[in-house]
């Protein structure tokens, strides 16, 4: 038998091998050095609290049917914002989160497509 030292990413490992006449004898293999776990990712910063920093956004194209809140009016999660009719239906456009509305950013009758920002929160 010979002991052999392999070094694997750093680590060190002594390894015998028995030498044989005719077969192969198996060899041990060595065990795999540790890995590091991995970093984790950096959090996203929190967005800063100021006018609008939080979008409404229209889910459909329509048009602008009613504005059920106001500027600076308190709202919880939920809570309707705007009223647009699409596809002859009145679909409620409601509050991500609870707040305060910073802004109205359309009017009544206006068009809307799918994503446009209708009004900002804080």
């Amino acid at each position: 038998m010979k002991t052999y030292t392999i070094t694997v990413n750093g680590t060190a490992y002594d390894v015998t091998v028995e030498e044989g006449t005719g077969s192969a004898a198996p060899v041990a293999a060595p065990k795999a050095a540790p890995k590091a776990a991995p970093k984790a990712a950096p959090k996203a910063a929190p967005k800063a609290a100021g006018a609008g920093s939080v979008k409404v956004e229209a889910s459909v194209p329509g048009k602008v049917l009613k504005i059920e809140a106001s500027v600076g009016q308190s709202v919880k999660a939920g809570d309707n914002i705007i009223i647009l009719e699409a596809m002859k239906m009145e679909i409620p456009v409601v509050a991500p989160q609870d707040g305060t509305v910073a802004s109205i950013d359309v009017a009544v009758g206006a068009a809307v497509e799918n994503g446009d920002v209708l009004a900002t929160m804080n």
